[in-house]
């Protein structure tokens, strides 16, 4: 073949090459990645000559649109697999944790903002306190009259439930009885509210073998000027000195000291107009008495003369 025939064939074969990327598609299959290999790469007889000359060399970068859409089903395909696979394992997992009674943690855990590794570990559950365990009557009883022994001031009902751990409302009523117990024995002492709390006291038909054996030796007794002045507080309170003063007639300064050192007498406030300071009567002293409040002091008319009225005004 001479070279103008040559050159005629060669042109014809240019002008009839269809790039690649202009190809009409195959048919939707599943795409054979050696043939796609020899599509590209294999030279058709056609071109043989068109490769050897330089100017004409087809580029390399031409074949690769080409490849990218044949090879996306397949890319696209391997990875619903994948994803199909995870989620079948992911459902497994859950369903053990399920049977296993563990908590299963998936989007609703993460929404609401808990860790995943927290989500799914153990909960631990702290055990409730157990109560104390309800006291018998006897039982009950026996440990009042225990605690009763021992105090040195009147203890409430609040209290003794408290140390038993025992309704209030339970022991109230046991505590009658044990005093109702008591009084009708005949025992020498007895069980008696006072100051707001219970304690034990010796029955009044015995004081006098009391006072022998406790106060032999000993003057513990108040003088005259001091029950007279505790008197005073105890129906007046809260009073000032001066107002004591004005009632005895006499300065009491030093008998209010004597009083607040013996614990029966102590300050409460200051009055308004004037700022002096006023005593009232302690805790201490309804105890010594045996009283509950001082409203269970008795009556001072039937203990005042029948001319207190011209005392009175004798005195002014």
């Amino acid at each position: 073949m001479s070279d103008e025939d040559r050159r005629d064939s060669l042109a014809d074969q240019a002008a009839a090459w269809v790039p690649p990327w202009e190809r009409p598609r195959p048919p939707a299959a599943e795409p054979d990645t050696a043939d796609a290999a020899s599509d590209i790469t294999a030279p058709s007889p056609a071109t043989d000559d068109l490769a050897a000359q330089p100017p004409v060399q087809e580029p390399q970068s031409a074949a690769l649109p080409g490849e990218l859409d044949r090879a996306e089903p397949a890319r696209a395909e391997s990875d619903r697999a994948e994803s199909d696979r995870a989620e079948s394992d992911r459902t497994e997992s859950d369903r053990t944790e399920s049977d296993r009674g563990e908590p299963v943690v998936g989007e609703s855990s993460e929404a609401a903002g808990v860790p995943r590794r927290q989500a799914a570990g153990r909960r631990r559950v702290t055990a409730a306190p157990e109560p104390a365990p309800e006291l018998s009557d006897t039982e009950l009883r026996g440990a009042l009259e225990a605690i009763l022994l021992v105090v040195d001031e009147p203890v409430s009902e609040l209290v003794l439930a408290q140390v038993l751990e025992q309704p209030a409302e339970r022991v109230g009523p046991v505590l009658d009885e044990i005093a109702a117990g008591y009084t009708a024995a005949g025992h020498g002492f007895e069980l008696r509210r006072a100051a707001g709390g219970w304690r034990l006291y010796t029955r009044p038909e015995y004081a006098t073998y009391v006072e022998r054996f406790v106060l032999d030796g000993q003057s513990v007794r108040l003088t005259q000027a001091a029950l007279e002045t505790l008197a005073v507080v105890a129906y007046k309170q809260p009073v000032t000195r001066s107002r004591i003063s004005a009632i005895r007639g006499v300065n009491c300064d030093g008998v209010i000291r004597t009083l607040v050192t013996r614990g029966l007498v102590e300050e409460c406030g200051t009055e308004t107009d004037s700022g002096a300071f006023l005593y009232k009567t302690t805790t201490l002293f309804l105890e010594k008495l045996g009283l509950n409040t001082v409203d269970e002091l008795p009556p001072l008319a039937p203990f005042l003369p029948d001319d207190v009225e011209e005392l009175a005004d004798a005195t002014r």
